[in-house]
C-alpha cells in the first residue's frame, strides 16, 4: 500500500503514516491439492475493516459509478456501471477469482494526482466485472488507460482457479490519463511473493501466453530518462522502482523469509540482498520451486512468520526489543535515532497493525459455489485463527459487519475489537501469555481445516439434489456459524487471559478450569518471575546493582 522509496530519509517519513501488506502466492502444482492459492496481509496502522460484501446486481444503461478512495475514502469520481456485477465477498468473488495487493511507491513523479482510479477500487471493481486472472488484467488495464491511475505504484495479485499472476502498474504522472503495467504468470509449479517493493525485473516480451504489458512500458521509460538499453534488457524495478535500504530490508525481507521457509536448502544466498547494505547483492529471483508442496495450513502459517530462525530474528539473544518476556513485536516507526546515527527494527510478515488478513483457496475441480474459501481473520495473523468463508456468500456473519464499531468505537460483538483486545493484552508479556492463545487458535483453524471435507461433501450433494441457492444457504450458514463461534471464543479467551495472568502471576488450571485451596479460595498463584534469558541480562549489564551476597 502507499509508500515511496526515494531515500532512507522519506522511507522514514511516508512509514510513520504508511501502510504496508504481504502477498504470498502457491502456483496449483505447488500446493498439496491442486489449489491456486495466495495470502493477503492489509497492514495499516489505525485501518478499520470487516469482510467486504459487493452483491451481485444488473445496472442500467447510464447508470453510474462513484469511485472513493480505498485509503481515505476521498471522491474521485464517477465511472459507467457494467451490465452485470458479479457477488464479492471479502476479496474473492462468485467465480473464485480473487485478488490482492501491495504498494511498492516507485518514482513519485509518476503519481497522477488527476486520474479517478486508485488501487483499491481498481481491486472491487475487476472483482465484480471479471471471471478469470486473464480477465481480471484486462479490465483494470482497461481502466487505467482510460481514467487513470491516481496511486502510488503498486503490485497487485491476481488469481483464479487455474493461474496465478503477479502484475505491477504505474501511472504516468499529474495529467496523463494512463499508466504503464507489466503481468507475469507464476508458474504452475512454483511460489511467489511480494512485499512493497516492486518485484518484477526482466520480462520475455516474446511469451504472449506467459507476460502481457502495456505497448509503451519501455518506450516511457526512455522518454524519461530512466532506461537507455536493449529492450530485453529492460527491467521494470530499475527502472520505475529502484530498491534502496528499505525497500529491501523492510520489504523484501519478508518475500526472501518465505522463500527461505520453502527453498531447498534455505535462501541464505540471497540474504546480504534482504539485509540491505550490500550494494553488490543480486536481487531475488520472482518465483522459485518449493521443497515441497504447501497447503493451506503451511500458507496460513508463514503470514505468522517473524523472521523465526534466521539471522533477522527478532528474538535474537543480543536485541533488546524483545523485552522481558520476548516478544517478537516492535514498534513503530521503522527506524529510529540515538545520538545522531540510524537504526532499524526488523518488519515481518506478521505485525501488529494488521487490519485483516486471508488466505484464497482455488480449486477448479470443484462446482464454483464450492470451490472458493477465502479464509479469513480480522487482525495480526499470528494473533488469530482463519475462519472459512465460501466465495458464493451474500450473508456475512455480524461479527465481520457489526453495526456501530468502527476505528473508534469499541464493540464486544466485532471480530476485529475483540481480536485486538486480546492481542494487545499478550503482545507486552507474550512469552508468558501466547502459549495460552496459540493453544485455542490452533486448536480452531485444525478444526476447520478438519471439517472441510465433510461439509463439502455435503455441500456437493445439496448442490446437486436441491440446486445452487440450497448450496449457496448451507455454504453461507456454516460460514456464519464458525464466525460467530470464534468471536464467542475468543471473548472468552479474554477474560481467561485476565484471570490466568492478573498481575504478572499465573493462577493454576486444568483443561481451563482453574483450580482451588481445600478451603474454596483460589489456589495460590505461581510467580514464574523473569525468563532465563532475560535474569542473565539484569545481571551482567546492572554489575553489582542488585547483587544480594
Amino acid at each position: 500500500m502507499k509508500k515511496i522509496f526515494l531515500s532512507l530519509f522519506l522511507l522514514t517519513i511516508a512509514l510513520t503514516n504508511a501502510d504496508a501488506c504481504t502477498n504470498l502466492i502457491v502456483g496449483k502444482k505447488a500446493s498439496k491439492d491442486g489449489s491456486v492459492m495466495f495470502s493477503y496481509s492489509a497492514d495499516s496502522y489505525g485501518m478499520f475493516a470487516g469482510l467486504y460484501h459487493y452483491p451481485a446486481a444488473d445496472h442500467q444503461p447510464g447508470e453510474m459509478r462513484k469511485i472513493y478512495d480505498w485509503d481515505s475514502n476521498k471522491f474521485l469520481g464517477e465511472i459507467p456501471e457494467a451490465a452485470h456485477t458479479y457477488n464479492v465477498v471479502g476479496n474473492i468473488n462468485e467465480w473464485q477469482l480473487s485478488i490482492g495487493e501491495t504498494t511498492y511507491g516507485g518514482r513519485e513523479e509518476m503519481v497522477d494526482t488527476t486520474a479517478i482510479i486508485d488501487y483499491g477500487s481498481l481491486i472491487y471493481i475487476a472483482l465484480q466485472r471479471a471471471k478469470t486472472a486473464r480477465e481480471a488484467i484486462k479490465v483494470m488495464t482497461s481502466l487505467v488507460e482510460t481514467y487513470g491511475f491516481c496511486s502510488e505504484g503498486e503490485t497487485f495479485t491476481i488469481c483464479d482457479p487455474d493461474e496465478a499472476w503477479i502484475m505491477e502498474m504505474q501511472g504516468k504522472g499529474p495529467g496523463e490519463k494512463s499508466a504503464v503495467w507489466v503481468a507475469v504468470r507464476v508458474p504452475d509449479d512454483c511460489i511467489c511473493a511480494h512485499a512493497n517493493q516492486s518485484r518484477i525485473r526482466t520480462f520475455n516480451m516474446k511469451d504472449k501466453k506467459n507476460v502481457m504489458y502495456s505497448k509503451d512500458v519501455v518506450k516511457f521509460a526512455r522518454q524519461k530518462g530512466w532506461f537507455s538499453g536493449k529492450d530485453e534488457e529492460f527491467s521494470w524495478a530499475d527502472a520505475y522502482a529502484p530498491a534502496d535500504f528499505g525497500g529491501r530490508r523492510y520489504c523484501d525481507a519478508r518475500v526472501w523469509s518465505f522463500f527461505n521457509m520453502w527453498a531447498e536448502g534455505g535462501f541464505g544466498d540471497y540474504l546480504s540482498w534482504a539485509e540491505g547494505k550490500d550494494s553488490q547483492a543480486n536481487p531475488m529471483p520472482l518465483f522459485i520451486k518449493p521443497k515441497r508442496l504447501l497447503g493451506v495450513d503451511d500458507l496460513r502459517n508463514s503470514m505468522r512468520d517473524h523472521y523465526d530462525n534466521t539471522p533477522l530474528s527478532l528474538l535474537s539473544s543480543n536485541d533488546p526489543g524483545k523485552g522481558l518476556w520476548d516478544s517478537p513485536y516492535r514498534p513503530s516507526p521503522l527506524s529510529f535515532e540515538h545520538e545522531g546515527k540510524k537504526y532499524c527494527n526488523e518488519r515481518p510478515i506478521s505485525t501488529q497493525q494488521s487490519a485483516f488478513v486471508f488466505v484464497s483457496q482455488l480449486r477448479s475441480w470443484l462446482p464454483r459455489e464450492i470451490g472458493g474459501v477465502f479464509w479469513f481473520a480480522n487482525d495480526d495473523a499470528n494473533m488469530v485463527p482463519f475462519t472459512p468463508v465460501y466465495c458464493s456468500m451474500t450473508v456475512r456473519p455480524n461479527c465481520y459487519n457489526t453495526e456501530g464499531a468502527d476505528a473508534i468505537t469499541f464493540s464486544m460483538d466485532n471480530a476485529y475489537w475483540v481480536c485486538n483486545w486480546v492481542s494487545n493484552m499478550v503482545y507486552p508479556r507474550y512469552s508468558a501469555l501466547f502459549p495460552d492463545l496459540q493453544e485455542v487458535r490452533d486448536s480452531l483453524d485444525n478444526s476447520y481445516l478438519a471439517m472441510q471435507p465433510k461439509i463439502e461433501a455435503e455441500a456437493k450433494n445439496i448442490l446437486e439434489a436441491r440446486g445452487s441457492e440450497a448450496c449457496v444457504k448451507f455454504l453461507n450458514d456454516y460460514s456464519v456459524e464458525q464466525a460467530q463461534k470464534m468471536l464467542e471464543t475468543w471473548r472468552n479467551l479474554a477474560v481467561f487471559l485476565i484471570v490466568k495472568h492478573n498481575d504478572m502471576v499465573v493462577k493454576p488450571e486444568k483443561n481451563g478450569k482453574f483450580l482451588r485451596s481445600p478451603y474454596g479460595i483460589g489456589a495460590t498463584p505461581v510467580r514464574p518471575g523473569y525468563t532465563p534469558e532475560a535474569k542473565k541480562r539484569i545481571a551482567t549489564e546492572t554489575g553489582t546493582r542488585y547483587s544480594i551476597e
